[in-house]
């Protein structure tokens, strides 16, 4: 990370920015030279243009002619020259000032828990990740050097002017404080506007994103026109924003613009009657006039440099919103030397056997009375009092109704979440004094919205690996998920991509291809969260069996709707409201005649009625 982030939103937007820019300052410096060298020639140039008036013209010194426009075209070459480089180098520092930028920001997004994307709008990140660092980009490329460039040249012809006659300069510099006012005004009303914009692209953005997510739901219920309409509404929203500021614009645009034009007519009409009454010569007044576009084209664009001000003003505020947003799954600056002493303590007390070391768990799971509330709504508690215990090495199936907690409880091992009471045991050693890219490495969930990348099915089983696998470990693991049996006979076997998150394929042959991607990791504990609902009932018993058959044992959680998923299981839970109401094998939950034995019951047709079970 580039820069210790401040929860002072209010600071400077430039000090903040400004250790992304550090790295080249250099660059920046070099560009100064050029830019200093190329407003030196712009302001010679119309004192030559006065002197070929003064001695060439008027006392016909025609022998200085030919040195004065060698001297014009010179320094010319050297201005475009010198304004040529300061501009490639400008871009060059704002494009790689961003390229940190947007390296911090994509950390920063892999750092954050599962609650803030949860009140995060897809959109609104893209949006932070595109236009907000392009309009941060502009203001260092092009903004900083034109503001110097309108400073530098207000000032240095100014005072030239003063230096030819400061009568007429005196004359002129009466209409600047008008026109400053104006610009202030201009200012003051675009800020909230820029907000406004920056928020209904965010909008829009969102609407459009999760209209493409969801395009095959929007073509099966003919909602076209419908999702059309939404959009019009979005984009009438942002073009009428848009709209407000282009009318801010034409409020103070045109008096801007007007003032600006009134200092030619004061140069040519008081200047013409200097020149008559010999305060000044007619050269004077032809370089006097030529230093007035230095004096009016920086007012008139101080209104757009302003713009681009306020723009990157809102773009920096929601950059840092994000930058400056604490995950509240933190890691312990201890965890590591903590599990290193748990480790040895338990060694000790088992006798010598150790059932964990530093770098691997055994998967023994351990929830003493835990408890689990969402932090944005903590009176409403979605786990309660759970107390269980699963050894390394076991199975663990859980059942319960839609909204009972299954996903949740799996996502606390993990530590997606941490619990509101109670603790995660994990080897006998709290979840939250594990490292976190330690325990994630060994804990893999295999998530009922599977998720496929836009690449190779064997790139996609093999995501997780960190060491180097060959292509039959990864046919390996693809048959233990029974997934080799449909790739083989895909155009392209392994190497054949699938489309954005596995378009193309079935909801069981990307749930086998998620399962299969979960054990190339070879995680201790390996979690299915109703992994093979969308698989036939042999296929998901062939499955079972190339699990149960598995060289290294692994602590199994199952999560499904099918009894015949967790049957063989050594402890089954039963979920209802975020409690336990049943525990114990299939055997004893069956003889107990309770819920278990209520949907068991119904998967077997023994009552009428339609064959039911509980989903996630």
């Amino acid at each position: 990370m580039y820069v210790d982030t401040t929860r002072n939103q209010k600071a400077g937007n430039l000090r903040w920015i400004l250790p992304y820019c550090k790295p080249d300052l250099p660059r920046v410096a070099g560009a100064l030279v050029l830019f200093l060298v190329n407003n030196t020639m712009a302001m010679i140039m119309p004192l030559l243009a006065g002197m070929i008036v003064d001695q060439v013209i008027t006392q016909r010194h025609f022998d200085r002619l030919t040195r004065l426009c060698v001297l014009m075209v010179v320094f010319t070459v050297v201005r475009v020259g010198c304004r040529y480089g300061y501009q490639m180098w400008m871009e060059r520092f704002g494009q790689n000032s961003i390229y940190r930028l947007v390296c911090d920001e994509y950390e920063k997004l892999h750092e954050l828990d599962f609650t803030y994307f949860n009140h995060t709008r897809t959109g609104d990140i893209m949006s932070r990740m595109t236009s907000d660092t392009d309009a941060i980009r502009h203001m260092l490329s092009w903004v900083t050097y034109q503001v110097a460039d309108c400073v530098v040249m207000f000032v240095g012809a100014l005072c030239v002017m003063f230096a030819i006659d400061w009568r007429l300069a005196l004359a002129l510099a009466c209409v600047a404080p008008i026109m400053f006012i104006l610009t202030r005004e201009l200012a003051s009303h675009a800020r909230p506007l820029f907000f406004a914009i920056r928020n209904s692209l965010a909008d829009m953005n969102s609407m459009v994103e999760e209209n493409i997510e969801g395009n095959r739901v929007v073509k099966a219920f003919v909602r076209e026109p419908f999702e059309t309409r939404k959009f019009d509404e979005h984009n009438d929203d942002y073009m009428r924003r848009n709209m407000d500021l282009a009318k801010n614009s034409r409020k103070y645009m045109p008096w801007l613009d007007g003032f600006g034009f009134s200092l030619e007519i004061i140069t040519l009409g008081l200047g013409g009657v200097l020149v008559m009454q010999g305060y000044m010569t007619l050269g004077n007044l032809v370089s006097f006039n030529s230093f007035l576009w230095m004096i009016e084209a920086p007012v008139r664009q101080s209104g757009w440099l302003i713009n681009d001000w306020q723009r990157f003003n809102a773009s920096c505020i929601k950059i840092r919103r994000l930058l400056t947003s604490k995950s509240r799954i933190v890691e312990r600056p201890e965890a590591k030397e903590s599990v290193e002493q748990a480790v040895s303590i338990r060694s000790r007390v088992d006798g010598g056997r150790t059932v964990a070391t530093p770098d691997r768990i055994s998967g023994e799971i351990h929830f003493e009375h835990v408890s689990f509330a969402f932090p944005d709504d903590p009176d409403t508690p979605v786990l309660k009092d759970l107390d269980f215990f699963v050894p390394a090495g076991s199975k663990l199936g859980i059942l319960g109704e839609t909204g009972a907690g299954k996903s949740t409880l799996v996502s606390l091992i993990s530590r997606f979440y941490d619990p509101t009471f109670g603790r995660v045991l994990i080897d006998g050693i709290d979840a939250r004094d594990w490292p976190l890219a330690m325990l994630r490495s060994q804990v893999n969930i295999v998530a009922q919205d599977t998720f496929l990348f836009s690449d190779t099915i064997g790139s996609n089983i093999g995501f997780g690996v960190r060491t180097d696998r060959d292509e039959h470990f990864i046919h390996q693991m693809a048959s233990i998920a029974g997934a080799d049996d449909f790739i083989r006979t895909m155009p392209r076997g392994y190497e054949t991509i699938v489309g954005e998150r596995g378009v193309g394929l079935s909801g069981g042959q990307k749930q086998r291809l998620s399962l299969a991607r979960a054990l190339a990791d070879d995680p201790a504990i390996l979690i299915m969260d109703d992994t093979t609902s969308a698989v036939d009932m042999e296929t998901e018993a062939e499955i079972q069996r190339h699990l149960g058959e598995m060289d290294v044992a692994k602590t199994i959680v199952t999560i499904a709707h099918r009894i015949s998923s967790v049957k063989d299981a050594d402890l089954i839970l039963v979920l209802e409201h975020g409690r336990i109401i049943e525990r114990g094998t299939h055997e004893e939950l069956v003889a107990a005649h309770g819920r278990y034995w209520e949907i068991y019951r119904k998967q077997l047709g023994l009552e009428s009625g339609q064959s039911q079970g509980f989903s996630e």
